[in-house]
């Protein structure tokens, strides 16, 4: 229950910072598109092949919003797309796998500055799926993919823009997709689609636009700065239906902005996991405190800026850690809404390399280094 919540949290979050930074005003064109698609499994694990039956059909219908500058991040990302889309999969085994339905808010990149007739863009996606078939140690047990009916979706999308008419246009392209419910309950090993779609995109307005000033407030006002933050998270161990483990991690993030588009950096991760005292205990090395349990990380991050919403990805080395189950490696990918005053929001998700760790949620606050303008 805990964890349905959370995910409905997160896809509010989205649709909402989103929503929120598009601020069209007077604006009443949007378009609605229907995806096909067709792909397969991708086996990013052995121990799941038995479960890939058949080939992976699939459609998406999105609801678009195209954007037109009165943002300052419009601008600085080629006037992008943004909507909301629900998507469809059937995974080829419906004994086991299942449907996917998905609900999810996207943002659509043009990757070629200027408009052509025919334009690459980039999605990406962050949202919820319900799975239809999940581990179940009576009616499904070889279903070591997905654990639980709801869980996390996201969906990457590189797709050409072909303007057929004033109204029309096609979109071939080809997509990853991702489902799994970042270890909130086991097993998670997780299912990846790797598929070609064909989008039809239908204009159903066209109408002038209204638009209002410049909003530039998500410009932060320096090349440096240094993010402080702490989050927290709750996973489970195999077997499945054991006890959930509690986690929490400090942060301390040092960045450079360059354009207000991207930042660079490296931090410190100090983590405090109850898992850990599982691990010690079945490797014949009990934890003597809570201090055995601490876990200190060094890493290198990046954050690409969508206005005030950055998706971080961190890869870090535990310099410091008494537990070696998980290896020495971590990563963390998400995303951080940062408001005007510098408070920042955050819902990313630790891992080892392919091995969801748990989801991180909590707040944080930026300082200027220098107050020189970006």
């Amino acid at each position: 229950m805990f964890f349905k919540k959370i995910q409905l949290i997160i896809l509010i979050f989205l649709f909402g910072t989103i929503s929120a930074q598009n601020g069209i005003t007077g604006s009443k064109n949007y378009y609605l598109k229907f995806t096909p698609g067709y792909g397969y499994i991708f086996e990013h694990r052995s121990t799941i092949g038995n479960l890939v039956k058949s080939y992976t059909p699939s459609f998406g219908l999105d609801f678009v919003k195209p954007t037109y500058g009165n943002k300052q991040w419009h601008k600085e990302r080629n006037f992008p797309e943004i909507g909301l889309t629900f998507n469809f999969i059937d995974f080829g085994n419906p004994q086991q796998l299942g449907y996917s339905y998905s609900l999810s808010p996207f943002v659509d990149f043009p990757l070629i500055k200027k408009p052509k007739k025919t334009r690459l863009y980039m999605r990406f996606t962050w949202g919820l799926a319900y799975l239809t078939k999940h581990f179940d140690i009576n009616t499904n047990p070889k279903n070591i993919a997905i654990g639980s009916s709801l869980n996390t979706f996201v969906n990457w999308k590189w797709y050409w823009h072909i303007n057929v008419s004033k109204q029309i246009r096609l979109e071939p392209g080809f997509a990853f997709s991702h489902a799994s419910n970042g270890r909130a309950q086991v097993p998670n090993l997780g299912l990846n689609v790797v598929s070609l779609n064909l989008g039809i995109t239908y204009k159903l307005k066209d109408n002038p636009v209204n638009v209002s000033l410049e909003d530039s407030s998500n410009l932060w006002g320096s090349k440096h700065e240094i993010l402080i933050w702490d989050a927290i998270g709750f996973n489970e161990h195999e077997p499945p239906n054991g006890p959930k483990y509690f986690s929490n991690t400090f942060g301390l993030n040092y960045y450079y902005n360059k354009k207000n588009t991207h930042k660079y950096g490296a931090g410190l991760d100090v983590s405090y996991d109850t898992q850990n005292k599982y691990h010690l205990e079945t490797s014949r090395r009990p934890a003597n405190s809570w201090t055995d349990l601490l876990q200190l990380g060094v890493k290198l991050c990046y954050s690409y800026n969508i206005g005030r919403v950055s998706l971080p990805i961190e890869m870090g080395y535990y310099a410091i850690s008494k537990p070696k189950e998980d290896g020495p490696i971590f990563h963390r990918i998400g995303i951080r809404y940062f408001c005007k005053n510098g408070l920042m929001l955050n819902a990313t998700m630790k891992s080892h390399w392919a091995v969801a760790a748990h989801f991180d949620f909590g707040l944080g606050y930026r300082f200027k280094l220098k107050k020189k303008e970006i």
